[in-house]
């Protein structure tokens, strides 16, 4: 009898123990970390990547987490691999108090896509990944939050309009578009096609193979086509190398005009004065003087807790990685709001949080993002919340503001949208979520 006693009692300690294990593990939100520190492309990669670390570190010693929900992540290196970026995702998504994937890359997201919705994960993919999932009736699990390379090249070519005083001035113009040879690269295209109809420029297509460290041959076909101006849909080695050898070709580089990602220190910094006059969109602002920056300083960095090197901290690249967590944060806040605060989310509350964000700018200054970003406001409908973008130049030592802030054109960009989405809605035989499903 004393036997079995002790038994029972045995069984409910090792019970209780499991709850208490299970009841701590479900206090935890995972934040699965797709980045890139090696190869070409790690020198863009690997700030993008801290910023993010960081900032769920700040979350963590700041605020004790989300509501008490401690956040905890991990990194997978893809290398900037499509099939390595798939081997992440699969390795991490089952993971318990998975929140979302940023897959840091436009190919891994191509491939994460489908299966993103078969398996109910959110993706956020800011300013990158598929233009037309900005349509959330189509893409339920997609968030291409802040812009996609439709907005982005719709804004570059305003910019241009604008700098030659008038849409009627860009007829008979070169806009050549030197662009990484992927789906990164090549995603702006039917929105530039569109324009150059509109308005009657040539659009010349000259293609780089990844990574880009040889694009001799590109610059021969720029010095050959002469354009009026040249935008450049590059990332890590290959912008640096465009600038050098648009410099060694004579072309100015106050005529060539970046994504949001050919625009941030080590694109230019081992250039310097060669690349003087370059410019390139900007999704948000640089530097040390935000709020949320002074605090990853005191509460990361300054315990010795930092993910990378201190004088990165508020580059431009570091600050698009703490953007991005922090959107990530928020969708977790939001979805606690109505799910229950102090809870760990599932990926399908997550998915609800990231179309209800409402950032507005009295959010923004609490976050500590005043000035850093445009407010972001999101819907059932639309995934993307904002179309805002500037462009800055590079004066040869920093980067400095040169345009007010433009937003994309929705007469245009919007039909895109619809008819991409029609079409991928009908390959892959789904259908368009109705008004119910928004409210799940």
């Amino acid at each position: 009898m004393k036997l079995r006693t002790l038994a029972t009692a045995a069984l409910m300690a090792v019970a209780a123990l499991g709850s208490s294990l299970a009841q701590a593990q479900a206090k935890e939100q995972f934040f699965p970390l797709l980045s890139y520190r090696t190869g070409a492309y790690a020198p863009n990669g690997t700030p993008w990547a801290n910023g993010k670390q960081d900032y769920l570190k700040l979350v963590n010693a700041r605020d004790g987490g989300i509501n008490g929900v401690k956040l905890t992540f991990e990194e997978c290196e893809t290398g900037y691999d499509t099939a390595r970026g798939v081997e992440c995702y699969e390795r991490l998504k089952g993971r318990p108090g998975v929140a979302l994937f940023d897959p840091q890359a436009t190919g891994i997201t191509f491939a994460l896509t489908d299966k993103a919705l078969n398996d109910k994960i959110p993706l956020i993919t800011l300013g990158y990944g598929l233009s037309v999932a900005q349509d959330g009736l189509a893409f339920k699990w997609n968030f291409p939050l802040m812009g996609s390379y439709w907005t982005a090249g719709d804004i570059l070519i305003q910019h241009l309009a604008k700098k030659e005083g008038g849409w009627d001035k860009l007829k008979g113009k070169k806009i050549a578009l030197v662009y990484h040879d992927s789906p990164f690269g090549k995603e702006p295209i039917p929105l530039l096609q569109e324009r150059a109809k509109m308005h009657g420029f040539e659009l010349p297509l000259i293609p780089v193979t990844a990574p880009g460290l040889e694009q001799k041959a590109a610059w021969l076909q720029v010095r050959q086509a002469r354009p009026d101006y040249v935008l450049l849909w590059g990332w890590g080695v290959m912008n640096s190398t465009a600038l050098k050898e648009a410099q060694a070709t004579g072309y100015p580089r106050e005529k060539m005009y970046g994504v949001w990602w050919a625009g941030a220190e080590p694109d230019v910094k081992d250039v310097g004065e060669g690349a003087k006059g370059y410019n390139a969109l900007a999704l948000n602002t640089s530097g040390t003087e935000p709020k949320f920056v002074q605090d990853i300083m005191k509460n990361v960095h300054g315990k010795g807790q930092g993910t990378g090197p201190k004088d990165e901290v508020g580059s431009v690249l570091y600050t698009r990685g703490a953007i991005i967590a922090m959107l990530g944060v928020e969708a977790v806040r939001r979805a606690q709001e109505r799910f229950g605060k102090g809870k760990v989310m599932t990926p399908d509350q997550v998915r609800w949080g990231l179309e209800n964000l409402n950032l507005d700018q009295k959010r923004l200054d609490a976050l500590g993002f005043a000035g850093v970003m445009r407010p972001l406001s999101t819907s059932c409908a639309d995934h993307m919340g904002s179309t805002w973008a500037r462009v800055h130049t590079w004066d040869g030592k920093k980067w400095g503001f040169s345009s007010d802030w433009y937003e994309a054109d929705d007469q245009i960009i919007k039909p895109m949208v619809k008819a991409g989405s029609e079409k991928y809605l009908a390959d892959k035989k789904l259908s368009r979520r109705d008004v119910k499903d928004c409210q799940s």
